[in-house]
């Protein structure tokens, strides 16, 4: 070769350093974009954790207010002037308050006066001394709601008074107006004589009903019931009976339901009578209850919200509720239990009042304590320590956020109380609780109804049981063909018909839960509600046919079986599989017949106890095993597909068959993988919705019969969610479910990446 020229070696040499400048460029970009990559990747990690953070510390926002502790605040101190209503000296009193807790109101004897906060000044055109005939000795409360109220005289009368306030708005300025109407009295007793004691009910239009105890320990009932509106008489029906009381039964208190037809009174010795009415008059002889020790008097007794509860306070200071039960036999059916036990005064209790939105109640004592207690939970709430002064009237605001009482010595006090949540409780939540009209502790979810005298039922414990019901009865028919199918695909099946399959089975996570919900409620749980006996035949039947052909083909000739590469032991196990289920489809009623005795709902529930629900636990196997299996498919093939070659080649040249190979190498190798690929179908199964919202019925039972239905966490929340009040109880517990299922899924994964990372050190020699 010549030598190059001096021009020749300086073109070389140009280029050499042009293509070295190229390559270090190229160098210089690469590692830039490789940095980029770094701190992109890194930065899109840091923000999936942050994400996953904000998540969780908003969670923790939302719910933290549920378990907060009820506050309550001081606010008036209104002296009584020394006026007529305090002149009344031995006279019962009752205070009230409007919704808005700006005018509170004092009867006392005749005289009622209105005040105005937070001035405390008397508005001076309404009230005053009340026209009513006689003196007043007994004043109680019409009803649970409003500000209705009854006055019993020494002469056997009873006045209903009735208190409305109006709001008047002038520009943005609001006005309390009170007024009183005082209506006919009722006469209880006969021969004037007078009333130490009563309760009385009413309905506007249609009935009063009116108990009077006197002074001679004589009880009496009047019953007024009006014409209806479609009655063919205009006569007023008016009852009166004398009840009897049993031998030394001294009456403390009496209590009327809203309807006026079961009679509570409470006695000097401690016991419960109650009479119930049977048409034309009471029970001659009432249920006696005792609600505790001998001579511990009942001196508070109230109905709760939906009168299905007895508040009872007494003397020694006990506080406790009592239920309507219709487990035992009576002159009515039914009888008194105790539910709950509160936190009681040290002193005598005084004074009760009611909540008239949710099943909370306050109770009073003779040294002013006052307590607050939640009937569902069973709970003392929050204490008022007292101040060494009777309370003599006690009320509950009606929106229950504050309280006003009246003490003995002519101070109206008020008090504001902040307590969004009372029904819930770690215990509520998690624990069986004894709801109204139920004799023994449950554990249920029913968040509403169409009263407002409802009891919410916030249980989780069926939400959570149906979760995982619905994620086991999915699991159980996902990982066995999951995983079966997996390994054939990758260890058994051609790569030609592997390259069709793995991605068909692939697109099928494509669906949109929605749609498969959809056709599980719509169209599967019908159908398999008509072949269900030919199910069960296809579920006994397929295996035995499919472990018959294996065998079969083991016997065929080689040349017959070389053709497997191409997928012939596949079209053969397919033929029959579908001729098995078609076999059985056909013969369902024949099936049905020769298993279940012609009616397999009918043989279901007389033999084993158990109710075929249309939309139940299997339809969710299917359906929520169709959108779980492509997903732990794909992963455990890729698993199993990934084991180095070489070791399945040198397992293979020492003599092992496929299947030695599989068992003792492959899956050993791949435990990893397939274990993710398990974890990954289980938090996914753990939070679908859609399927279950639409297949399952919803309904928050915990059983685990695989032919009734369920609730799980993710369908309620989105179920209840819309119609949840923003901050309300419900949209807390919600939040609180929410919770739940974020700590199910954060712990299945962090257990999953536990064991993966053991797995793969244990097994990294493969």
């Amino acid at each position: 070769m010549p030598p190059l020229s001096s021009s020749d070696a300086l073109v070389s040499h140009r280029k050499s350093f042009a293509v070295g400048s190229r390559i270090a460029a190229q160098k210089r970009i690469r590692h830039l974009l490789d940095s980029v990559a770094k701190y992109v990747v890194g930065a899109g990690g840091l923000a999936t954790i942050v994400s996953i953070l904000g998540i969780f510390v908003y969670l923790v926002w939302e719910v933290i207010p549920l378990f907060q502790p009820a506050t309550v605040t001081p606010e008036l101190t209104v002296p009584v002037p020394r006026t007529a209503i305090q002149s009344s000296q031995g006279a019962h009193a009752m205070v009230g308050i409007d919704e808005y807790r700006e005018v509170p109101f004092v009867l006392k004897g005749k005289y009622l006066q209105f005040f105005s906060l937070p001035g405390g000044t008397i508005i001076p055109d309404v009230g005053g001394e009340l026209s009513i005939n006689g003196g007043p000795t007994s004043v109680v409360r019409i009803g649970l709601k409003g500000h209705t109220l009854s006055i019993g005289t020494d002469r056997g009368l009873v006045y209903p008074i009735k208190i409305l306030y109006r709001s008047d708005f002038q520009g943005d300025q609001r006005t309390i107006l009170p007024s009183v109407k005082v209506n006919d009295p009722v006469q209880v007793t006969p021969d004037g004589m007078g009333i130490i004691l009563h309760a009385h009910v009413t309905r506007s239009d249609e009935f009063q009903t009116v108990a009077a105890l006197t002074g001679s320990e004589e009880l009496w009932v009047t019953r007024i019931e009006e014409p209806g509106d479609f009655s063919f008489s205009d006569e007023v029906v008016v009852t009166t009976n004398r009840l009897v009381l049993p031998p030394k039964a001294h009456l403390t208190t009496l209590a009327l339901d809203s309807v006026g037809k079961r009679l509570v009174a409470g006695t000097k010795d401690g016991h419960l009578l109650t009479w119930e009415w049977q048409g034309q008059g009471f029970d001659a002889i009432p249920q006696s209850v005792p609600v505790g020790a001998a001579g511990d008097a009942v001196t508070a007794l109230s109905y709760l919200l939906g009168e299905r509860t007895l508040v009872v306070g007494t003397i020694s200071g006990s506080v406790s509720t009592w239920a309507f039960s219709a487990d035992q036999s009576g002159p009515s059916g039914r009888f008194l239990r105790k539910v709950h036990t509160f936190t009681p005064h040290d002193r005598s209790v005084t004074s009760l009042s009611v909540s008239q939105r949710d099943k909370g109640f306050l109770t009073a004592d003779d040294q002013g304590t006052v307590l607050l207690h939640y009937s569902t939970t069973g709970e003392t709430i929050l204490e008022i320590p007292g101040k060494g002064k009777a309370i003599e009237s006690l009320r509950y605001a009606p929106k229950a956020d504050g309280l006003v009482w009246l003490e003995e010595d002519g101070r109206l006090q008020t008090y504001a109380i902040h307590n969004p949540h009372p029904e819930v409780t770690f215990k509520s939540l998690f624990f069986p609780v004894t709801y109204e009209g139920y004799d023994r502790a449950e554990m249920i979810w029913q968040s509403s109804s169409g009263s407002d005298e409802f009891e919410p039922k916030l249980g989780l414990i069926p939400l959570m049981f149906g979760t995982l019901k619905g994620t086991l009865y999915a699991m159980v028919l996902a990982i066995p063909l999951a995983i079966m199918g997996a390994i054939y695909t990758a260890m058994f099946m051609h790569p030609h018909l592997r390259a069709v399959v793995k991605p068909s089975l692939e697109l099928m996570a494509a669906l949109p839960s929605v749609v498969l919900g959809f056709l599980a409620a719509l169209w599967f749980a019908p159908l398999l509600e008509k072949i269900f006996p030919a199910v069960v035949a296809i579920v006994g039947f397929l295996p035995l046919v499919i472990a018959a052909c294996c065998l079969a083909w083991q016997f065929l000739p080689i040349r017959v079986r070389r053709f497997e590469v191409y997928g012939l032991d596949l079209l053969v196990m397919m033929v029959a599989i579908v001729l098995t289920v078609v076999g059985c489809l056909m013969a369902n009623h024949s099936i049905e017949g020769w298993l279940f005795g012609g009616n397999f709902k009918q043989w279901l529930a007389q033999n084993l106890g158990l109710t075929y629900d249309q939309r139940n636990a299997i339809v969710i196997s299917f359906a929520m095993g169709f959108a779980v299996i492509p997903i732990i498919f794909s992963i455990a093939e890729d698993a199993i597909a990934n084991v180095p070659r070489q070791l399945v080649a040198g397992s293979l040249a020492l003599g092992a068959t496929r299947w030695q190979t599989l068992t003792r190498l492959v899956l050993i190798s791949a435990s990893p993988g397939i274990f993710s690929a398990l974890m990954i179908g289980f938090g996914r199964a753990i939070g679908e919705t859609m399927i279950v919202l639409m297949a399952t019925g919803n309904t928050p039972i915990m059983d685990w019969s695989m032919f009734n239905g369920f609730r799980t966490l993710s369908a309620n929340i989105a179920v209840e969610m819309p119609e949840a009040p923003h901050g309300g109880t419900l949209y807390r517990v919600l939040f609180l479910s929410g919770l739940i299922l974020f700590g199910f899924t954060f712990t299945i994964n962090t257990i999953a990446e536990i064991v993966r990372q053991r797995l793969r050190q244990k097994y990294s020699q493969f």
